[in-house]
């Protein structure tokens, strides 16, 4: 190459250099991002930080704060320490409460989210047929828990005007009637199929979801080599459908550990306080029993048990993501 060349090359990277854009020599932060744009995020997120301080930050610092007190109606705080805590735990009534809690979360969301999935597995193999069966079972879901409860009442009723009992009569099991919402080795059944009812149609919105991801492309190639409905059932659609499953447990599983609505409807609680759950037992004791401090440790109580089954779901997913 003769010099004039090389002067005419180098005139040219040059001036490609000098005409770079200016935006493309900003060093990146963190993650890529620029400053303009972290302060830019931080103005849009301000708004909505600030109604979440406010919201929920606040009251969940005060309730832990006030746990720490004895506070009884309107008398002066009195600091308890961990007073409220050591008596929650040594309190009969409150560990009944746990169990009943346990009981009511775990056998409400595996039926909740069991007959959901099987539901969503048989509509997925007849979408279109099992329209309208689909808005029904999501129809009871919309319904609030307290609404439900009210109509279950009606159903559980211990007369010959409940349905159950009307029923058991009808068909020669008269011996068998009873009084279900006052009983406490039935009143928690009759709650359970109450949320149950209510509950089953989230999970099999969600699962049908998951189940119609599923590349039709497999289930065909399934049906070429001669697969029965139900072994595509069984081998294909259920375990693929899996994600949607664990969603489902996850939401259902923090809706049942706060259930507060059916069981205020149907029972208060009772009989004997049998069928109260964590956040009924913080309910009475607060606003009922005016124990303001100990009915604060009991939600604590609650919010721990709730961030234990929900930050390992949330951390999960998060790695998943990226």
């Amino acid at each position: 190459m003769t010099q004039s060349a090389a002067r005419v090359v180098s005139a040219n990277v040059d001036g490609a250099e000098s005409r770079e854009p200016t935006g493309s020599r900003r060093k990146p932060v963190a993650g890529g991002w620029d400053r303009a744009e972290i302060v830019a995020a931080l103005i849009l997120l301000t708004p909505a930080l600030v109604l979440f301080a406010v919201a929920v930050l606040y009251p969940l610092a005060d309730t832990i704060r006030l746990s720490f007190f004895d506070v009884k109606g309107l008398a002066a705080p009195k600091y308890a320490g961990l007073g409220n805590y050591f008596k929650l735990f040594a309190d009969p009534t409150f560990r009944n409460t746990i169990a009943v809690t346990l009981l009511f979360t775990l056998t409400t969301t595996a039926l909740t989210v069991g007959i959901g999935w099987v539901l969503a597995v048989l509509c997925a193999l007849a979408p279109r047929e099992t329209l309208f069966f689909r808005f029904v079972f999501f129809t009871a879901f919309g319904i609030s828990d307290a609404v439900a409860g009210y109509m279950w009442i009606t159903f559980f009723r211990p007369d010959q005007a409940g349905t159950l009992n009307a029923f058991l009569n009808a068909i020669g099991l008269g011996q068998l009637q009873h009084s279900w919402l006052g009983d406490p080795a039935t009143a928690i059944w009759a709650i359970i199929a109450t949320a149950t009812w209510s509950g089953v149609g989230l999970p099999l919105l969600i699962c049908f979801a998951s189940a119609q991801s599923i590349s039709k492309s497999i289930i065909e190639a399934a049906h070429v080599d001669g697969a029965r409905p139900l072994s595509i059932m069984r081998h294909i659609i259920m375990p693929l459908s899996l994600p949607g499953v664990r969603v489902a447990l996850f939401i259902n599983l923090l809706g049942s550990l706060r259930a507060f609505d059916v069981i205020y409807v149907l029972t208060q609680g009772g009989p004997v306080r049998s069928t109260e759950t964590l956040g009924f037992f913080m309910f009475k004791e607060s606003f009922a029993q005016f124990k303001l401090g100990y009915g604060a440790a009991a939600t604590v109580v609650l919010l721990i048990a709730v961030l234990i089954i929900s930050v390992p779901a949330i951390a999960q997913r998060t790695a998943g993501a990226k």
